[in-house]
């Protein structure tokens, strides 16, 4: 939907820039609940950085007033981590809750570590007072996994502050358990939880017949539902000028942690509409999970045939279809009899069916053994049966820039297996996932494997076979605080016998960042990406600076040609990212990057603005059985 040429997020900053103002932190102190059970709002005071001091000296006062302040010492968010890492619940176990207080802090100049800070500027008041915080019954009802009455359960408790960080509408939530002295075995709950800046503008301007515009309210009217629209106009394009896309998404229907989703797309190349249910197994303690999914799908499909004497693909045609698709699966876990205590309260072994249909009602190509076979009608079954052991441990400055992050740690091993009542005959699934994570004293390594193949008459079909590996250094101080990261990932996939039109791509996130190509297309694929991150304590805007350096090389071949008989593609950039965490504003970044060896490329050195969505860690839940993805 995006004009060409044009950078993205421009609008969106643009608009935000007012409200968001000079958003500064300052150095957290302790939390304090007096003996009447209410938190008390004083004005702590702060120095600042030693880069701000220096700006000082050069930029005009008001100036700098506006775009230099304070921001959280690392070195005592550290510290605070490491003190809550320890499960602070332990002591109150089994104890029942009489009452639970919800404290909802406002977007700008608060902290749930820190509730002693206040906003002491016009721009931190302005942006709170256009924002509705997320109502207390809504809270309650939707996003806690206890209730007034209820035991304590300890790991329950942590768990429960990792789902509320990671729906995207919260900044961060931290839960406190007081004694009630009048009561033996009583306690009272509290909840510090803090939103985000809820409305997220976006859009991109090429002229005015080639423009986007969009808008997200990722919590409307403090329901903490996700509501999304996009329009977009290109005038030049004789397929289709308008083009409108819009998603609505409940997170959580009451106490059920069951969320509704609904899509609706009138895009050039896809007409989309659909609903969703999906619960995941959000805790150990989740017994079932499961989803169920409906939609109609018009789609239109850009063919590329191999060029075998150039070693490359080449576009031929494009051709419409419309299906409709049923989607459903179920899964229950049972806790482990065997092993030590702390192994049986987070490992569970988990057995899953799920049933797919899809119904094609249109189709501009024949289905044949040898051709078109992603067109088939199918109805495909699957079981899966799985082991989990996942426990998560608290960090800081990864992919935020501040933020508390829950990074998994543990195991997870499946075996998927099935059968696929296809239009061009029955055949057979089987496939097997293994996945594991560590923190070390050298870093956090991560693995993953993923072997799977549809099997029919004894010969393998659309197989593949997924090796990816991933690491971080642990966070390295280079000056006061000034901290890096490294990152490192290393991607391999090779398919086996994959139908026509399906094809690895080694550009965007997965591959060289940056680059599009139809060359850069093949049936295996290894990419090795290198990142190093500087976390600065500079704070423009609200925004944290994080400079970076960055390479990314790969390899893409055809079935039948070496994968590393010719030189690399490659890819290295220097630039700055940029991130508020009060706000649902993806990072975005300044960028310069040099490739080489990119097909078609005009220009090897490219300068970037735009927007990257934030990662997020792969997790040891099991989700729904799935046949191993082709990317």
């Amino acid at each position: 939907m995006r004009p060409p040429y044009c950078c993205n997020y421009i609008l969106a900053f643009a608009l935000q820039f007012w409200v968001v103002g000079s958003l500064f932190a300052q150095k957290p102190t302790r939390l304090v609940i007096d003996s009447i059970q209410k938190v008390r709002i004083e004005a702590p005071t702060a120095k600042d950085t030693a880069f701000g001091q220096k700006a000082k000296k050069i930029v005009p006062k008001k100036v700098y007033d506006l775009l230099f302040r304070d921001i959280y010492n690392s070195s005592n968010e550290q510290g605070q981590v490491s003190e809550i890492e320890q499960n602070p619940y332990k002591k109150y176990e089994d104890r029942w809750i009489r009452k639970i207080y919800i404290h909802r802090l406002d977007v700008f100049g608060y902290s749930v570590y820190d509730t002693l800070r206040k906003p002491n500027n016009w721009a931190d008041r302005t942006g709170n007072k256009l924002h509705t915080n997320t109502r207390e019954d809504v809270i309650k009802n939707n996003f806690l996994f206890f209730g007034e009455g209820d035991r304590i359960n300890s790991d329950l408790f942590k768990d429960n502050e990792r789902y509320i960080r990671q729906q995207g509408i919260f900044r961060d939530v931290r839960i406190e358990i007081e004694p009630y002295l009048a009561i033996k075995n009583a306690v009272d709950v509290y909840v510090f939880i803090q939103d985000v800046w809820s409305l997220l503008p976006d859009g991109s301007v090429g002229g005015l017949d080639n423009f986007v515009l969009g808008l997200e309210q990722r919590n409307f009217q403090g329901r903490g539902h996700s509501l999304k629209n996009t329009v977009s106009y290109n005038g030049k394009d004789p397929r289709q000028r308008t083009e409108f896309g819009s998603r609505y998404l409940i997170p959580s229907l009451g106490r059920s942690f069951v969320s509704a989703q609904a899509d609706f797309q009138l895009l050039r190349d896809n007409k989309l509409g659909g609903i969703k249910l999906f619960k995941p197994f959000l805790t150990p303690e989740t017994k079932y999970a499961g989803a169920f999914e409906i939609n109609y799908n018009t789609n239109r499909t850009f063919e590329f045939v191999p060029d075998t004497l150039n070693s490359k693909l080449s576009m031929r045609n494009y051709f419409w279809s419309r299906s409709f698709l049923f989607d459903t699966w179920l899964g229950r876990s049972f806790k482990l009899f065997f092993g030590s205590k702390d192994f049986r309260e987070r490992a569970r072994f988990i057995v899953a069916i799920r049933q797919t249909q899809q119904r094609f009602v249109k189709r501009e190509r024949q289905v044949t053994d040898t051709s078109y076979q992603l067109y088939q009608n199918t109805n495909l079954t699957l079981l899966s049966l799985g082991f989990s052991n996942r426990r998560y441990k608290r960090d800081l400055l990864i992919y935020g820039f501040g933020r508390t992050e829950d990074v998994p740690v543990g195991q997870l091993i499946s075996v998927v297996f099935g059968s696929d009542k296809a239009e061009t005959g029955k055949r057979t699934y089987a496939g097997v996932k293994f996945s594991a994570a560590q923190y070390t004293p050298h870093g956090y390594f991560n693995s993953l494997l993923n072997v799977g193949s549809f099997w029919k008459d004894g010969v393998a079909q659309q197989g593949v076979f997924n090796v990816e590996n991933g690491y971080f250094s642990p966070l390295q101080q280079l000056h006061k605080n000034w901290y890096t990261r490294q990152f490192i990932t290393i991607r391999y996939t090779v398919g086996i016998n994959r139908f026509n039109n399906e094809y690895l791509n080694i550009g965007g996130s997965d591959g060289i960042q940056g680059v599009s190509s139809d060359e850069l297309r093949g049936d295996k694929k290894l990419v090795l990406g290198i990142e190093s991150v500087v976390f600065s304590p500079i704070n423009i805007l609200g925004f944290r600076v994080a400079p970076f350096l960055s390479a990314d090389i790969g390899w893409v071949a055809l079935s039948g040609n070496k994968l590393l008989n010719k030189s690399p593609y490659q890819g290295y950039g220097i630039g700055f990212r940029f991130r508020n965490e009060a706000l649902t504003f993806n990072t975005f970044q300044v960028k310069f990057v040099y490739y080489s060896g990119i097909p078609a490329l005009t220009d090897p050195a490219r300068f970037g603005f735009d927007g990257i969505s934030s990662l997020r860690f792969r997790d040891f839940d099991v989700t729904t059985p799935e046949v191993v993805g082709f990317r």
